[in-house]
């Protein structure tokens, strides 16, 4: 055989290996679950050919790009899973709307120490001041920063108490809730509860007690939640639980949506006057 024809018989040879190589590295990237590793590899090991890169380097690399994604797919299922019923975000809140407002004692609250040490967090408030704003937001950072989070509507949180107690499941739905960290019941007040619904809230409350850290909001002073829970004894014993150790938040001034429909009606006016101005 010529010189030429060994040389394409050995390039052939060597190509096949790499090929059948490849084919190896990805089925054994499949088995391990390493998603990132399997479409990245190739591009990567060009790219570290080209630039000299050692084979630890090129490695590391592979490694951060799978721990990057992987810990983006954790926190994107934390926010899926704790159910919130719109997104929110801090940095979107008008802190000047609400001027007595503690802005200092919420961006510490952002940073989430709460909830390892299982601590309460009240906002008290009329409706359309922002307090359901800054409990989702709240609960999107405490997600990103690794903590599970359930999101609940007090009315619907009542009815799903009550329907799992019917269905003889309510020692489950509790367990299940002691495996977050953080709990939200938004809207407490707004719609007095049953007097079987009133015990049923007490006691979810009652287990998350040091246990789970838990934010509450509500359009009702602590001296009016009687008459959501229609019992003055109840209501003391769950404020003495929920205010123990709990950082309260008070929320005065009118409802944001209040300013937007009067700042359009404003706005509505002010252009009317000058059409008919120019006419």
């Amino acid at each position: 055989m010529s010189e030429t024809g060994k040389s394409t018989s050995s390039s052939e040879s060597t190509s096949s290996q790499v090929q059948s190589s490849a084919m190896l590295l990805d089925s054994y990237l499949k088995q391990l679950r390493l998603p990132i590793f399997l479409n990245n590899w190739r591009s990567f090991a060009e790219d570290a050919a080209g630039s000299n890169l050692s084979y630890e380097r090129f490695l590391l690399a592979l490694a951060q790009q799978e721990v990057t994604q992987r810990e983006q797919n954790r926190r994107e299922r934390r926010i899926k899973a704790a159910r919130f019923p719109v997104m929110k975000e801090l940095a979107d809140f008008d802190f000047s709307a609400i001027p007595e407002l503690n802005k200092a004692k919420v961006l510490q609250l952002a940073e989430c120490g709460f909830i390892p040490r299982t601590e309460s967090v009240i906002m008290l408030g009329s409706p359309g001041v922002g307090k359901s704003h800054i409990a989702i937001s709240l609960g999107l950072q405490a997600c990103r920063q690794g903590y599970k989070v359930r999101f609940y509507n007090a009315a619907a949180l009542v009815n799903e108490l009550i329907q799992a107690q019917d269905d003889h499941r309510l020692p489950k739905l509790l367990a299940s809730t002691l495996k977050q960290q953080l709990i939200i019941v938004d809207e407490l007040g707004f719609i007095p509860f049953s007097s079987t619904g009133a015990h049923l809230m007490f006691q979810f409350c009652s287990s998350l007690y040091e246990r789970v850290a838990v934010i509450v909001t509500s359009n009702l002073n602590f001296s009016d939640w009687t008459q959501v829970f229609g019992d003055e004894r109840l209501t003391v014993a769950l404020l003495d639980r929920l205010t123990h150790r709990a950082h309260i938040l008070e929320f005065t001034g009118d409802s944001f949506r209040f300013r937007e429909r009067m700042k359009n009606q404003e706005k509505g006016h002010t252009e009317g006057k000058n059409d008919n101005n120019n006419s």
